[in-house]
This record gives C-alpha cells, structure tokens and sequence, in this order.
C-alpha cells in the first residue's frame, strides 16, 4: 500500500521487448536432415573426390540443390559462375537450367576448371554448354554483356565480393538472380565486432544488395550462407 491508503502505480515499460510467435529450426539436427534431404546426383561425389586432391572447399549439398532448383525456377539459359571450383556447383547450375542453357564459369585457377572439365565430361554434359574462362573474374566481368544473363553466382574471392555485385547489377536481365556464396563466412559475417577482412567485405557486399532498391533479397542458412536477389 502507498502512504495515503491506496495501491501504488505500476510504472509500464517505455519500451517493451517485442514478443513474437515465430518459430525457427535453425538447431544441428534439423540444418543437417535440410542439407541431407535432397540426394545429391552422382556427379557431385566425383567433384568432391577433386576438390579434396586439390585441397579445396565444395558446396554443401543443400547450396547444390538450392542452385539447381533456382535454375530451373527461371528456365535459365544464361549463368555466371565466379568461381569454378571442380564443377560440383556447375553440376547443380546445369541440372536446373534449360536444355540448351549455357554456363559461362570463369577461376583463375586453370587447373581447377581442367578437373570440372573431365568431371562434366564423365557425366555426359556437352563442352558446348559449358564456357570454361581461365583468367581473373574482375578482368573477365567487364568484357560480358549487359542485361544478359539470368543468374549470377559468386563464388569467387570474397576480397572481391562488393566488385562482383556491382558487376552482377549490370549483367542481369530484369528478374534475373544474383546468389552469394559463403554470405555467413563461417558464422563471423554475424559478429559485427569481427573486423577480419573476409567477413568484413561480406558484410559490405550485403550492404550492398540491400541498399540498392533494384534487388529484392533473402539470406538463406545453407552451408556457410547463401544470399539470394533478384533483379527488378
């Protein structure tokens, strides 16, 4: 009770911590049942065999079916991929695209594409329907045509991420997609006290996508992260 008899008042919160009623399944067991439900094509197990000699990284197999779902979505017919590593995601792009879709994929790295080139041969994928460019993607990117292509995916040097989405703007045709791998770099993209240099430019890449009214986003958990928008 209150000096003069009476109940006192009960101060409200100036502003009250939001409730909500959404729920997420982001624990161990259900990211691993997500990345394993769809079953990757026989392919991918070859790709991953070559990135393991050569001591590189390959996508998870829900960013595989992501990509090649995405694909399929718009009927693509023209890709960019930064980034070829030993073809697991070229397989995942090329599963989904048109029958007469070609991939432009482009890796500084010529003995990485030599090893997706004999990886997409053994698996009956034409040469023709794949353009492999050996040569820095920012020195290729420039030379490609504007507004004619229906995807563009980096997986390239993330040093290099906000140059590929200002060369993805040009590139896309309207409703065309630019997907980012490696957007949560290893769960650091989040810690905005980290100031390490990969998840630092990441950040400003996403920045980027969200600051230009022309795309329309979504950052999806799969693998290490995936950024996907489209172009309007």
């Amino acid at each position: 009770m209150g000096r003069n008899g009476t109940h006192p008042t009960r101060l409200k919160s100036v502003n009250p911590a939001p409730k909500s009623s959404a729920r997420t399944a982001t624990g161990p067991a259900s990211s691993a049942y997500a990345e394993a439900f769809v079953p990757e094509p026989d392919g991918a197990a070859a790709a991953r065999g070559r990135a393991d000699d050569l001591g590189l990284e390959c996508i998870s197999p829900g960013v595989a079916a992501a990509l090649a779902l995405l694909a399929r979505v718009l009927e693509a017919r023209a890709v960019v991929e930064i980034g070829t590593g030993t073809g697991a995601s070229a397989l995942a792009l090329l599963a989904g695209m048109a029958a007469d879709g070609v991939l432009t994929s482009i890796d500084a790295e010529a003995e990485h594409q030599l090893a997706a080139r004999e990886v997409l041969t053994a698996e009956g994928i034409p040469s023709r329907r794949v353009r492999l460019i050996a040569g820095q993607a920012l020195a290729v990117l420039p030379k490609l045509t504007d507004g004619a292509y229906d995807i563009v995916y980096v997986d390239g040097d993330p040093l290099e991420y906000v140059e590929y989405v200002a060369q993805a703007q040009r590139l896309l045709r309207r409703g065309g997609l630019i997907v980012l791998h490696h957007a949560l770099w290893q769960g650091l993209v989040a810690d905005e006290r980290n100031d390490d240099d990969e998840p630092l430019i990441i950040r400003e890449a996403l920045q980027a996508v969200l600051a230009d009214e022309s795309f329309t986003p979504v950052l999806l958990p799969l693998g290490d992260g995936l950024l996907v928008a489209v172009r309007s």
